[in-house]
């Protein structure tokens, strides 16, 4: 009986050890659960952080850029054009199979520049984009005369479509509404982050 006895308390010892060490095992757990989910919470906190100080650093660069290329006179080429074919094939699903930067057209009774010209022969549409740093004056009319003068200047594009842009490094909320008022697409940065057609929904 003493020998059974012996046994049971044993074994209830051995239970009483197994059920603390479990007891133990599983706070254990809890408090690396605990930590873990502390460090991921810092390290997703230090992603942001970090993610958001990249775009504000982005963004004031290219605001940078963008300032010294238009004192240095360059924006056509250094901003407008990078940006023109990947944001025309976006917009409006056509192929842009040529491009013309700082056209110079000198001909009898034709005398005109054109910053970009854009051309899709798939879906016969001419993109005619012209860079304005102030809008001031007639702008929308000065549009309008280039239209005409791509006209005459570029007989083999009569039957294609033209779609007038007017670009910019930035443009306020009343040049975009004159701008769609008169139907010619505005094109300038948002929020300094990426060039973008401002008004294609309204048109």
């Amino acid at each position: 009986m003493e020998i059974l006895e012996e046994k049971v308390s044993r074994l209830e010892e051995m239970m009483m050890r197994l059920v603390y060490i479990q007891q133990k095992t599983e706070m254990e757990l809890q408090s690396l659960a605990k930590e873990m989910k502390e460090y991921k919470q810092e390290v997703d906190k230090q992603i942001r952080e970090y993610k958001q100080e990249v775009n504000k650093q982005i963004k004031e660069m290219n605001k940078k850029w963008g300032e010294l290329s238009n004192k240095m006179g360059t924006i056509v080429e250094d901003i407008i054009s990078p940006a023109t074919r990947p944001v025309l094939e976006k917009y409006f699903k056509c192929n842009i199979e040529k491009k013309l930067v700082n056209v110079e057209v000198n001909e009898e009774n034709i005398h005109t520049e054109f910053d970009v010209i854009a051309v899709s022969n798939s879906c016969k549409t001419a993109f005619l984009i012209e860079v304005k740093t102030t809008f001031r004056g007639k702008f929308i009319e000065d549009v309008f005369e280039k239209i005409e003068k791509f006209k005459k200047a570029f007989p083999e594009y009569k039957d294609y479509k033209i779609v007038p842009i007017l670009a910019s490094l930035s443009m306020d909320e009343n040049t975009v509404n004159i701008l769609t008022k008169n139907k010619i697409y505005a094109m300038a940065y948002r929020e300094w982050e990426y060039l973008d057609i401002l008004n294609f929904n309204q048109l």
